[in-house]
């Protein structure tokens, strides 16, 4: 039982398709737990303060990192070394691609969430079902400030290790505070997108006006590869926010903003990218190259020079398989 185990990460490997028995017990501090699904951790403070937090990793199955931090932080919260002030939702995205070690093993899950799991079978589009009704039962439940952080890593090397992308807002401003806590978590770079998606982060900001965000840490590596002191800052900036304790929000971190110039889409088995495999990203391109084709269409570089984020031609057709970005302009409105 994961009250006494107090190891969420090997109860969920061991169960990754359903509970052996759900569980709902009450830390000494009177902070309710349940257990309800694999994988799904709910706290409920006797006292909660103002925040309802979501946190999520392992939507992809192979990405670590995150997994790991998260299941830190529920073993100091089920052993009461941190204490719970702040409304929390554990999510461990996807528990059969973490047991093989696979970014996924169907679909990729991250482009499930806001009902389009409808348009799929199989365990990935159920499990993204399972997840959404989770947030969104932790979010009703009162009228709370929302947030959801959707930790992932990488695929490939970047030249900015540790990156978020900020989901489309609908007109409402980007929000500078965020900006902050996100630059105090050792996350120095932001992108802006500007079209709505069918990711987790993009779901709950959409749905629940959520300060949302996918935030990516790193490169992919097995278990226990991982080294946790390059999450050290992360880790301590979530520590104060489940204690409601005084955050890091110091103006001094530095955090570059991006825009998205270009999103392109895999829209046939033709396509292919006209760059290295190992490209990193945030590699630069100046106007004009070529960056991919489709068949007889080609993607250039459009403006005077363009970066390169999530290259990926092996993504099912239609899905997206590259973002390019340029510095933030001055019109973009921040509060």
């Amino acid at each position: 039982m994961l009250q006494h185990n107090q190891d969420l990460l090997a109860h969920t490997l061991a169960h990754p398709q359903s509970l052996p028995q759900t569980e709902r017990f009450t830390l000494t501090d009177g902070t309710v737990v349940s257990l309800a699904e694999v994988g799904v951790l709910r706290f409920e403070p006797q006292q909660p303060q103002g925040a309802d937090l979501v946190l999520s990793a392992g939507v992809h199955g192979n990405e670590t990192a995150p997994i790991e931090l998260v299941n830190r932080l529920v073993k100091q919260l089920l052993s009461g070394v941190l204490p719970c002030r702040n409304r929390l939702l554990i999510l461990l995205g996807n528990p059969p691609a973490m047991v093989v070690g696979k970014r996924e093993l169907e679909h990729n899950m991250n482009r499930l969430f806001s009902g389009n799991h409808q348009r799929y079978q199989g365990d990935e589009a159920n499990r993204a079902k399972v997840l959404e009704a989770a947030v969104q039962d932790f979010f009703e439940a009162r009228a709370g400030e929302r947030y959801h952080y959707d930790l992932h890593t990488a695929i490939r090397d970047s030249k900015r290790e540790k990156f978020a992308i900020y989901p489309f807002r609908h007109g409402k401003p980007w929000k500078k505070q965020q900006l902050r806590f996100l630059a105090n978590c050792g996350v120095d770079t932001t992108l802006l997108i500007h079209s709505p998606q069918s990711t987790f982060s993009y779901f709950s900001s959409n749905q629940f006006g959520a300060d949302a965000f996918t935030v990516e840490l790193g490169k992919v590596r097995p278990f226990g590869q991982n080294d946790p002191k390059s999450l050290a800052q992360i880790e301590a900036q979530l520590q104060r926010f489940i204690a409601a304790q005084p955050l890091q929000l110091g103006e001094d971190a530095a955090m570059t903003v991006f825009d998205v110039a270009q999103e392109i889409n895999k829209n046939s088995a033709d396509f292919a990218l006209n760059f290295a495999d190992n490209a990193a990203n945030f590699s630069e391109f100046k106007q004009g190259e070529l960056l991919a084709s489709d068949g007889e269409q080609e993607f250039r570089v459009q403006a005077k020079q363009e970066a390169i984020v999530f290259p990926n031609a092996k993504v099912a057709t239609g899905q997206r398989a590259l973002l390019t970005v340029v510095p933030v302009g001055p019109d973009q409105p921040f509060v």
